[in-house]
Formats: C-alpha cells, sequence, structure tokens
C-alpha cells in the first residue's frame, strides 16, 4: 500500500512514516520545513520527501493520506485532498487501527508515556529498560535515543512503548492524539497548563487526560508522581486501574529515589520503602530522577526485575535535543536542548547548574505556539533564575517582546545574536540553546564561528 504523509517532518509523523516503511508500504510525505535530524532519518528509510504544501495529494497517487496535526483547512494540499476521492486518516488513528489494535497485526501491550514535561525522555529510558532486559519493545517515540538512534521501530515482541501527546489528532478530530493508543501501562509524568493554542484552561486538558484514563482496563496500571495536585484531580475523577505513585526525597509512595549527589547523577531507589540498589548515571536533574522512577515502575508492569532495571540506567546514553553536547571549544561547551516552557526551562537550567564550574548561559526561543502567544510569559523571569545570563531570540511570529522581562538580552536577528554570543563567552561557560525548531541553524553556526575564532587564534 502507498501511504502518503502530510506534515511528515513532525516528530509524531516523521516516526509513524518510518514504522509504515518497516511494516513493509511505500511511504511518500510532504511538510512545510525539512530539517534534521527528522529529514536525515526519513531518507535513511527510503521516504520520498516533498517540501511545501502547494499540490495536491493526488500527484503522488497514494492508496491512503494519512493526515498529520500541523495541517489547516485552507492548505492547498488539504483542499485538494477534500475535493478528491482519496481516503484519508489520522496519524494516531492509522496507528491504532493498523498496528496496535487492527487486525494486520496482533494486539499490543502499549506502554503510554504521557504528561506536560519529560514524555521523550522517560519514553526513551523505558524502551531501553526493556531492550536491556531482552524484550525488544517497538516504541514511536518524539526524539532520537542514544541508544537506538532511530525515533521508531516495530520490535519483536507485543510490547510498544509510545510518547503519548495530549495535543489534538487532526483538523477534523479534536481530540488528544493519546485516546487512540489503548495502553495497558500509563505513566502520566505531570500535568500544568500548555498548548494555549488549543486549550483555553487546565481543566480542558484535564478533561483529555480524564478520557485516557477511562479507556484504561481494570488490570492496567497507572504510575504518577504524588505531589502533582493537577493529576490528583484526574484521577479523582475517576480511576478503575492499578496506581502505583513516585516521589523525590520524602516518604509515602510506592517509589522514591534519594539523592547521592546534588546534580542527580547518582541515587538510590526504593519500593515500598525497601532499598533497591544505586545508580551512577550520566543524567542530572531532579526532572530526570522523576523520569527514571516512572520509566523503573513501568518497567516492573511488564515484568522487567527493579534491580536489573537499576543496572540498565547507568547504559543509557540520553536523548538528542535533551542537553545533548554539541561540541566544547576551548572551554566552551554548548548544548542544544528541546526545551520549550517555562518548566522545562526552569528544570533544565537548574539540572545544568551544579555542574557548571563556569557561567550558565541561557540562549531561547519562543517557538512554540504557546509562548509565541506570550500566555505563560510572566513566568519566564523565575524559569531562568538559574542561567548567569539570558539571551531571547524574538521571532517575527511572536506576539510580545521579550524586552518586557527585564531579564537578559533580545535579539531580532539571528546573525546578531549569534555575534554577541560569540563575544561574550569565555572558557568554562556552559552555553545552552533552547527551541522546539531548528532555531534557524544557529547552532552549528555557532559551533564553526567559534571553532574558526579558536583556529584564528592559535594562528597568532
Amino acid at each position: 500500500m502507498h501511504l502518503h504523509f502530510l506534515g511528515i517532518c513532525g516528530t509524531f509523523m516523521g516516526s509513524l512514516a518510518i514504522l509504515a516503511r518497516e511494516m513493509g508500504h511505500q511511504v511518500s510525505g510532504s511538510d512545510r520545513q525539512v530539517y534534521p535530524p527528522m529529514s536525515d532519518q526519513l531518507q535513511a528509510a527510503g521516504i520520498q520527501l516533498h517540501e511545501g504544501f502547494d499540490y495536491s495529494p493526488a500527484d503522488f497517487k497514494p492508496d491512503l493520506v494519512v493526515v498529520g496535526n500541523v495541517m489547516r483547512r485552507g492548505l492547498p494540499c488539504v483542499e485538494a485532498l477534500l475535493e478528491s476521492d482519496l481516503p484519508f486518516t489520522s496519524g494516531p488513528q492509522w496507528l491504532h487501527d493498523h498496528l496496535l489494535r487492527g487486525s494486520e497485526q496482533p494486539p499490543r501491550w502499549v506502554l503510554a508515556v504521557a504528561g506536560t514535561h519529560g514524555k521523550t525522555t522517560t519514553a526513551s529510558l523505558l524502551a531501553w529498560l526493556l531492550e536491556d532486559a531482552g524484550l525488544a519493545p517497538g516504541f514511536l517515540i518524539g526524539g532520537v535515543p542514544g541508544n537506538f538512534g532511530v525515533p521508531a521501530r516495530l520490535g519483536a515482541t507485543p510490547f510498544f512503548v509510545i510518547e503519548a501527546d495530549e495535543y489534538d489528532t487532526a483538523f477534523f478530530d479534536k481530540r488528544s492524539k493519546f485516546v487512540h493508543y489503548s495502553p495497558r501501562t500509563l505513566i502520566l509524568n505531570n500535568l500544568e497548563y500548555d498548548h494555549a493554542d488549543i486549550f483555553p484552561d487546565l481543566a480542558a486538558i484535564q478533561t483529555q487526560f480524564h478520557h485516557l484514563m477511562r479507556l484504561l482496563p481494570r488490570q492496567g496500571r497507572v504510575i504518577y508522581p504524588a505531589s502533582d495536585t493537577a493529576l490528583k484531580a484526574v484521577l479523582d475523577k475517576g480511576c478503575w486501574s492499578e496506581k502505583e505513585s513516585t516521589t523525590l526525597d520524602a516518604t509515602g509512595s510506592d517509589w522514591r529515589a534519594e539523592k547521592l549527589q546534588p546534580d542527580g547523577s547518582a541515587f538510590r531507589v526504593y519500593l515500598q520503602d525497601e532499598c533497591l540498589g544505586e545508580v551512577r548515571w550520566s543524567m542530572t536533574g531532579d526532572h530526570n530522577l522523576a523520569n527514571a522512577l516512572a520509566a523503573l515502575a513501568a518497567a516492573r508492569h511488564v515484568g522487567v526485575e527493579p534491580r536489573k532495571a537499576l543496572d540498565s540506567l547507568a547504559g543509557f546514553k540520553g536523548v538528542k535535543r535533551r542537553m545533548e553536547l554539541l561540541a566544547e571549544v576551548q572551554g566552551v561547551k554548548i548544548y542544544d536542548d528541546f526545551a520549550h516552557h517555562p518548566t522545562a526551562i526552569a528544570t533544565t537550567l537548574e539540572g545544568a547548574r551544579p555542574s557548571c564550574s563556569g557561567r550558565l548561559l541561557a540562549v531561547i526561543e519562543p517557538r512554540s505556539n504557546t509562548m509565541k502567544l506570550g500566555t505563560l510569559r510572566d513566568v519566564l523571569p523565575q524559569s531562568v533564575a538559574a542561567a548567569d545570563q539570558v539571551f531571547w531570540y524574538q521571532s517575527p511570529q511572536m506576539e510580545w517582546s521579550p524586552d518586557d522581562l527585564n531579564c537578559g538580552q533580545n535579539f531580532t536577528d539571528l546573525l546578531k545574536l549569534k555575534q554577541a554570543l560569540i563575544d561574550w563567552v569565555q572558557p568554562g561557560d556552559q552555553l545552552v540553546l533552547m527551541s522546539n525548531g531548528s532555531f534557524g541553524g544557529l547552532h552549528q553556526q555557532l559551533v564553526q564561528a567559534l571553532q574558526h575564532k579558536a583556529a584564528e587564534k592559535d594562528d597568532v
């Protein structure tokens, strides 16, 4: 079958296209912005890419069009699709019908990771714990886990790990994507207000999470942080499945982590107040300890012995664009991070602070729809409190100016931002670039410019 994907370079749609290709389908797709790492992954899978939306899907003569949630009425390819006789469906619905629950494949044991923050890292952790235990899971993750090098695969067993996003499904299906996944094991990482372009308030998001709760079987399991009041409100609306709670440095939960190092690079794990052992790993920050606890609990639900899983954590290689060290040039470390919400920005910077011997410099592009609208801008100053200096990039699409925050320097020109960073940095600095997009190629340009500056200095 020939499948054509509209919006194929999004993290979900790109991963789904790779799975479809692995299942033996002919796959093509289009997107407005085509950039690495997703474009590289798609091309490596033999998927034909078309840049732009000004065409008719019928030009590709597909058997089925899979529509991503980036597509909107008024786009030429969408209007041409609706005028044609081509059958179409959403990405999450196709995944449900053809891989998770469809007649073409045996039913999967779905392990879903939902929540506002940490979904990609937690899903990558969970997939690795199952892999290292010999369970060979399939997975679909909105990033590239370092232990696998690909964002998706079918796997060799019924176990399937998926990053479960609450964003809407398609222009014709406004339910959250995760209601299509039919999980048996469900991690709820956390919950706060986001996606201001879709949801009017937190209560609307909680309603979608409640719909997800209603789909879990009685012998399914929900894993959640005990301290999250927004999630507690969801559970109080109704939970018909088993529950396990997690916490950091406090008693009263099923799973508990106790830090042995201030940066979280070493910690002790307890289950029902029984010490299971210690972990020393490459990750830092309280948010990653919380991610690890949730992954440990979910892996145990499918039979992974907890002490074995603790050993596996030391081998976790992280995820691309999650505090990924791109380069170190004359003592300056340049990191790439996907943080695009005030809480994610804060936890990332707080996690980096203890290991930073010099200055911690944050370079932030408010790019998500919520950030561009300025819905959460009032809390941004406190979210960057751990940084010694903040550099903002104000794109033309933003409806507000970071100048209003009175914290850091604001730039409307990427070239001027790059030059300011080159002039500013000194040995020992950690430079963290935060964006959920390509940031106009700033990462690579900055690394190259610093390398060139270093070479010139050596020649003198």
